[in-house]
């Protein structure tokens, strides 16, 4: 199944949620768009776990190869499977280009990411999935230290997660350490994506 290319709003508004993680997409209209999106009805446990599941998969903009894929992996490591799946997800180079701020949205990160604007410990990194350690630092490449996308999603900025440390002299942004449960996607219930897979 290739990658969505359609309106975010829409999917925002159809699961509830806000996949941009700014709630704009829900101020104006609460509900799931059509004729009938007001008359909600009541979801089955296993609609319950797929909503959950496409709630993570839009967020992080992800098709289901690659979400389950990363699942897996995520079953394979010591710990929480459901909370270690989201761990490798905020992992991914274009969710960090975001998270720091060089980026509005996690779109738009992506494909800064594609089109070879950053560099990763050094090296030109083209490849939004790639994973990024902590410790690794994240920078601009010289050439593309101009670009107003750039600058104006820099200028935005209010605040950033704790995990990640910029440094505003070197525009240079480093992944620390791994991200704690409570500050990614409070509001995912991971242990019914967990239930899903798992049947």
């Amino acid at each position: 199944m290739s990658r969505y290319t359609g309106s975010n709003w829409k999917v925002s508004r159809r699961l509830n949620y806000s996949i941009s993680e700014t709630g704009k997409e829900l101020n104006k209209r609460p509900y799931a768009p059509g004729q009938h999106g007001q008359k909600r009805r009541k979801l089955s446990e296993y609609g319950a776990q797929l909503q959950e599941k496409q709630k993570v998969r839009f967020t992080y903009g992800v098709n289901e190869r690659q979400f389950k894929k990363t699942f897996i992996e995520a079953k394979k490591m010591v710990g929480k499977q459901g909370s270690n799946f989201l761990f490798l997800l905020e992992s991914r180079l274009d969710n960090l280009v975001f998270r720091a701020g060089f980026a509005r949205t996690r779109q738009q990160a992506r494909q800064l990411v594609n089109h070879g604007h950053f560099l990763l410990d050094g090296k030109k990194a083209t490849i939004p999935s790639i994973r990024v350690k902590p410790g690794q630092v994240i920078t601009i490449k010289e050439q593309s230290k101009d670009l107003l996308v750039i600058k104006e999603a820099l200028e935005s900025v209010v605040v950033r997660q704790e995990y990640i440390s910029f440094d505003d002299e070197k525009v240079a942004a480093t992944y620390t350490r791994l991200p704690e449960r409570s500050e990614i996607l409070p509001e995912i219930k991971e242990n019914l994506i967990v239930e899903l897979y798992n049947k």
